[in-house]
């Protein structure tokens, strides 16, 4: 059986050792027994939980998340995957919602600082200062 130091498993996964050690305090990987010799040997079933725990990682779960859908690995129903799926899903749309209404008022506050007449304040510094604040004056206490 083909088996693997801590090293090239992290390899593998494309993480650090770092990583690796990481998830094994979290609980999201088995901590392998030490041999006589001494050095930790992981084997195959290691590598694919670790590349799972990636694959998740870059789907947006984190590692609460990525806990719990080990958990249900092997099950017969995806009933709890789509549960958490969908909330993930919910969330990410949230975000998206977000992230456009931030592009909006971007877009807008670089309109204004195009259209600025030279030698004027800038109006975007102006909103983000609070509104006909300067910026060098010193704060009060």
């Amino acid at each position: 059986m083909l088996t693997l130091t801590i090293g090239r498993l992290a390899t593998a996964a494309n993480v650090s050792v770092e990583t690796v050690r990481y998830y094994q305090r979290r609980g999201l990987l088995p901590e392998p027994e030490r041999p006589a010799g001494g050095i930790r040997r992981y084997g195959p079933d290691d590598v694919r939980r670790l590349q799972f725990i990636c694959r998740a990682k870059a789907m947006g779960f984190n590692l609460t998340e990525i806990e719990a859908l080990q958990q249900v690995v092997g099950a017969s129903s995806c009933k709890q995957t789509q549960l958490l799926t969908a909330r993930k899903l919910a969330d990410v749309r949230r975000r998206i919602s977000g992230l456009r209404k931030l592009e909006a008022d971007l877009e807008k506050q670089l309109g204004k600082c195009v259209q600025a007449p030279a030698g004027t304040p800038c109006p975007t510094l102006d909103v983000l200062s609070g509104g006909n604040v300067a910026l060098d004056q010193p704060r009060s206490r």
